[in-house]
């Protein structure tokens, strides 16, 4: 199936359909493609540019190859998007070189302060992933969670566990999509953003219900959102800076893609609809290591005032509203404060330390 895509991608410049893009990804997933075939399928899907519909097929299929998460006795975590029911992950799709610190790892936190179910899902910095000036990606949030405290090894069967328990959970997506293996030599060797990039946001294996999902390209914003609304996300805010940020930027505007119940729509907003300030890229720059950014982290979750604090409160006020606990983003920001500001937010990253560091 693969050499057949190849040719009709690099050759044609045609585009698979949703079928035959999951078949695809079923192949390589099963470790039947070499390195070379697997790097070509993803150079050449990079030079044509992916559709949605490739991204929807390749998504559905690493969904049906990762390990499920349960809770409650051995059955399938309630993912009805519904009031307190709501399971939001903040993953991205990293790469935009920004240096900034991990504001959707402290995001994480202060929206299970504020009492929403949260599955993070993650993977560490690659450190050959480059934009086009040479510059390395920021820390990944598993390099930072780790640097918290966190345990972030945990066995799947443990961590709708942590869900209940703790009401957030870290998914270390090695740990949870272990077929992906096949792909990580292509990936190192090609140094290029590809589809997996952006496969990593569409895959959570708790089924998130509610996202927010931070891109690095303008183009991706209406393009993921389009293939989060396929995949049956509830709510989700796909969110661009103009500034180049993956995140919801404090500096000015913000290209925004919001998912709500099959219906996608494009709008832009800035700082001040939060009821916040602007700020520059350097007032929320990161460390040059994950010791620096889990540090950085800390003094946003004990209450520092300052652009950083800031920048989480927006992004964070996007989750609450998508997971419905607010009807808009200045009330939802409100209730991002007093999670930080009651102590909240902090608790539930000694929570999550205290869980995971007991069940090694």
């Amino acid at each position: 199936m693969i050499i057949e895509a190849l040719h009709r991608i690099v050759s044609h410049r045609e585009s698979l359909s949703r079928d035959d893009a999951r078949a695809v990804m079923n192949e390589i997933l099963s470790g039947k493609c070499t390195d070379s075939q697997i790097a070509a399928l993803l150079v050449g899907l990079h030079m044509k540019g992916e559709t949605v519909e490739e991204i929807v097929g390749f998504a559905e299929a690493i969904r049906a190859a990762a390990t499920p998460i349960r809770i409650h006795h051995g059955s399938l975590l309630d993912t009805s998007g519904t009031g307190r029911e709501s399971l939001v992950d903040t993953c991205g799709t990293g790469g935009d070189a920004a240096g900034t610190f991990n504001i959707s790892t402290a995001v994480a936190f202060v929206v299970a302060g504020a009492g929403i179910r949260v599955a993070k899902h993650g993977n560490r910095s690659s450190t050959p992933k480059l934009d086009e000036r040479g510059l390395s990606a920021k820390c990944g949030a598993a390099d930072v969670m780790e640097a918290l405290g966190v345990n972030i090894k945990m066995p799947p069967a443990l961590l709708g566990e942590c869900l209940d328990k703790v009401g957030m959970a870290f998914l270390f997506a090695p740990e949870i999509h272990s077929a992906a293996k096949y792909v990580q030599n292509a990936r190192r060797e090609t140094r290029l953003r590809t589809v997996f990039n952006l496969l990593g946001p569409l895959t959570n294996p708790a089924g998130a219900s509610a996202q927010v999902v931070g891109v690095y390209s303008l183009e991706l914003v209406e393009k993921v959102a389009e293939a989060l609304s396929m995949l049956g996300t509830h709510r989700a805010f796909v969110v661009h800076g103009l500034d180049g940020l993956d995140e919801i930027t404090i500096t000015g505007p913000t290209r925004i893609g919001e998912v709500r119940e099959g219906q996608v729509h494009t709008y832009e907003i800035g700082p001040e609809e939060f009821g916040i300030s602007p700020a520059s890229l350097e007032e929320i720059a990161g460390a040059s290591d994950a010791a620096g950014n889990a540090a950085i982290v800390r003094n946003v979750l004990d209450g520092e005032k300052s652009p950083r604090r800031d920048v989480v409160l927006m992004n964070a006020a996007a989750a609450i509203v998508a997971a419905g606990k607010s009807a808009n983003l200045p009330d939802a920001a409100q209730v991002a404060v007093r999670s930080i500001d009651s102590g909240a937010a902090m608790k539930k990253l000694e929570a999550l330390v205290k869980f995971t560091s007991s069940r090694t």
